[in-house]
């Protein structure tokens, strides 16, 4: 009998399983993933940017996080010699609609407790002589770091501390009796007080295998990526962002100077055909059936037909990626767009055809399950697993 078990070894699951350990000493504690070690999702395939907190409504878990997350991943990496850089964060504008829309931002920037500077156009030449705009707003705390290497010192410090970790170990069904949670796998089954799913892509999945209507589908977004090749990784010195358009579920492309050195351009965001499907071949005609008939799903690709499309044709046709970030950055050419893997998103949508835009929890008496966890998420890792860590600390107190 374990005390603890947490289902998933990304980011979030790892940040909860060794805080958990950390409250709770000399329990036994187990953690459960399905691949062969930690941080093969989202943890590590992402722009690995620590973000600072620019677009998110004041008030909300994604604002008060990403602020927390930002200081508390520097001090964990400083904790455990991880390399990271603060290099700060420009976003620029590039037109007069792209100005107005800066001014919001601005203004969200001042909300959330920020340090920001607005820079003219001749400021920002002389910060970024390859980059072109009418303005910019420059956030320093903006930073990059790899967070498969946090998420694996986070492992690390778990099993130095007596908890046990288990991949290629596959949950296949979760049953909460009175008294204990019985988690079933391929490999047996194991029982616990209390149990922690941090299952990103599968996260409605875990949810219906303790028998409750999750009341949201993930749908799953590949991000593609392309990298630059090595005579531009002094190309820029900053992150360079666009003025995102608010009508836009994403953040528009953009150029991020990578902790090895090198600089990517990207994301868009396309449709997977697979819930796991990092390439434009991975399809699965089960994945695809029961994204198609889910009435949320549909009603969101409805209300984004033609963004949606661009993306599509961008992803096809690296010519129409390469004019979205042009815009800011006029040198590039499309010979300068190297291949680099895609991730995958995990999107909650709503049954009402909503994207899920802050962090959903769904809890039973004896379970605590991360049901949403967009972007900033693997920033927000520390508080988030914190936040964790109080509701299972409410259950036991219980």
């Amino acid at each position: 009998m374990y005390d603890f078990i947490i289902i998933g070894g990304g980011i979030l699951g790892l940040s909860t399983a060794m805080q958990l350990n950390r409250l709770y000493p000399g329990r036994r504690m187990l953690l459960l993933d399905k691949e062969d070690g930690p941080a093969r999702h989202q943890t590590g395939h992402n722009s690995g940017v620590i973000h600072a907190g620019v677009y998110y409504a004041p008030g909300s878990m994604k604002a008060r996080f990403c602020l927390e997350g930002n200081r508390a991943t520097k001090a964990f990496c400083d904790e455990h010699d991880i390399a990271y850089d603060t290099c700060g964060k420009l976003l620029v504008a590039t037109n007069a609609l792209e100005m107005e829309r800066m001014q919001a931002l601005w203004e969200r920037t001042e909300a959330n407790g920020l340090e920001r500077f607005w820079l003219s156009g001749d400021e920002l030449r002389e910060r970024e002589p390859n980059i072109v705009g009418e303005g910019a707003i420059l956030v320093p705390s903006s930073g990059i770091v790899d967070y498969a290497e946090v998420a694996h010192a986070m492992a690390d410090e778990f099993e130095h501390h007596g908890g046990e970790l288990r991949f290629d170990t596959e949950v296949t069904g979760i049953e909460e009796r009175p008294h204990e949670v019985v988690i079933k796998t391929q490999r047996g089954e194991f029982v616990s007080r209390y149990a922690v799913s941090c299952s990103g892509l599968m996260a409605d999945r875990l949810v219906r295998m303790l028998g409750k209507n999750p009341g949201f589908t993930i749908c799953p977004f590949r991000g593609e990526y392309y990298r630059l090749p090595e005579r531009h990784n002094a190309l820029v010195q900053h992150l360079i962002y666009p003025i995102p358009d608010p009508s836009m579920p994403f953040l528009g492309v953009h150029l991020t100077r990578m902790i090895d050195g090198s600089v990517t351009v990207g994301p868009n965001a396309v449709l997977a055909l697979k819930r796991e499907g990092y390439h434009k071949s991975d399809v699965s005609l089960i994945d695809m059936a029961k994204m198609f008939t889910n009435p949320g799903i549909l009603k969101v690709l409805g209300k984004n037909l033609r963004p949606g499309l661009v993306e599509m044709k961008n992803s096809l046709f690296r010519k129409g990626y390469l004019e979205e970030v042009r815009k800011y950055c006029p040198s590039l050419t499309l010979e300068d767009l190297g291949p680099y893997p895609s991730g995958v998103r995990a999107q909650a949508v709503s049954r009402e055809g909503k994207l899920i835009d802050d962090f959903l929890f769904v809890n039973t008496r004896r379970t605590v399950n991360v049901c949403n966890a967009p972007s900033p998420a693997a920033t927000s890792a520390l508080p988030i697993g914190a936040h964790i860590v109080d509701k299972v600390r409410a259950q036991v107190d219980a």
